[in-house]
């Protein structure tokens, strides 16, 4: 399966694949995404970046509060009856999750329609799989349902399990576009990375983090997950600090992979 990133370039900026969804019009066939990629990979720094650019305000005029970006996380199981209650809880609605499904269902979509949001995220969305075939019909049938009921944009995220998922169904190949995470390679972009990372990082002397020698130890040892490089760059930094040197070497990230063996 193709994607439309090809490298790292865009991961923390703000994500380009998501300004074309949310600054999309209201219709009727409401453009899709779904964001995949490897565990630890950077999926939920993406949009939670993307939800700090667009954050909620209080409409005086209304009393309602405007929500731009909804998340959620998907349950364990695909289950309907538990989305549409963490749905509520993350809108702040009082509810009583006891409640039957279609009660829940109402009331979740009654206030998502007065909350007006541009764009629902709905994480975790791999554990599709974790149904059964009839759960997985009808949970994905909830994701062809929403946008158009509510005219919004819908990006799934998961890992690649997701696509899998969602290759069940040929109309949610066809609604909801690709966009996959790849691991860090050797880059300017990631030498960047490492310069920022350097800068937070409470050493006091320079490490020169962007060095190739260091940016080849790094990815070979973290594999390229985003999630492993910060561990390991704090581990190695926590080393630091505790023997005096105050920089970081290439010594220091050895000894930290010993210890994550």
């Amino acid at each position: 399966m193709s994607s439309f990133c090809s490298d790292n370039s865009n991961r923390f900026a703000d994500p380009i694949c998501n300004r074309a969804l949310y600054e999309t019009p209201r219709r009727e066939r409401m453009p899709c995404l779904l964001l995949h990629g490897d565990s630890n990979i950077g999926k939920i720094k993406i949009t939670a970046k993307f939800r700090r650019a667009h954050p909620s305000e209080f409409d005086e005029r209304t009393g309602v509060e405007r929500c731009p970006v909804v998340s959620v996380q998907m349950p364990p199981t695909p289950d309907q009856h538990r989305f549409y209650s963490g749905l509520l809880f993350e809108l702040g609605a009082p509810h009583n999750p006891a409640a039957g499904l279609a009660t829940l269902e109402r009331l979740a979509r009654d206030i998502l329609r007065r909350m007006s949001p541009q764009m629902l995220i709905v994480d975790e969305v791999h554990h599709l799989l974790a149904g059964t075939y009839r759960e997985q019909r009808a949970s994905l049938n909830l994701r062809k349902y929403l946008p158009n009921d509510l005219q919004i944009s819908m990006v799934l995220v998961g890992t690649r399990d997701a696509v899998l998922a969602l290759q069940t169904d040929s109309q949610m190949i066809s609604r909801y576009r690709p966009f996959e995470i790849p691991r860090w390679r050797e880059s300017e972009n990631l030498r960047r990375l490492m310069a920022a990372f350097e800068k937070v990082l409470p050493l006091r002397k320079p490490s020169n983090l962007s060095r190739r020698e260091i940016v080849q130890v790094v990815l070979e040892i973290s594999g390229g997950l985003t999630g492993a490089i910060s561990t390991i760059l704090n581990d190695a930094a926590e080393l630091a600090i505790r023997n005096g040197d105050e920089c970081i070497d290439i010594a220091h990230l050895e000894r930290v992979a010993r210890a994550h063996v």
